[in-house]
């Protein structure tokens, strides 16, 4: 994956931020949420479009939620992961 294509909170990219509040939202009482028109039209998030809920925690507590495209998310894993499965099989 070239630099241009690699998303802002990629392990290898040290150059870009990946934190910034966009946006407060409500759930529902029904465990929904709304994102915003103007999140979905700059992230280029369409209906339909699948994507991946990624939660990081500590000591039991979840402290981030992210959302990724699920093909970015799929680059991320394979580029991540790739190198080391390549290396393990080739033993």
């Amino acid at each position: 994956m070239d630099k241009k294509e690699a998303p802002c909170c990629s392990p290898t990219d040290k150059e870009m931020s990946c934190c910034k509040v966009e946006s407060i939202i409500s759930i529902d009482n029904r465990g929904q949420m709304v994102l915003p028109k103007e999140i979905r039209e700059k992230a280029k998030i369409r209906a339909g479009d699948k994507l991946a809920l990624v939660s990081w925690e500590k000591a039991g507590k979840v402290y981030c939620i992210s959302i990724i495209r699920a093909e970015d998310f799929s680059r991320i894993v394979e580029g991540t992961l790739g190198p080391t499965v390549e290396e393990v099989s080739s033993k």
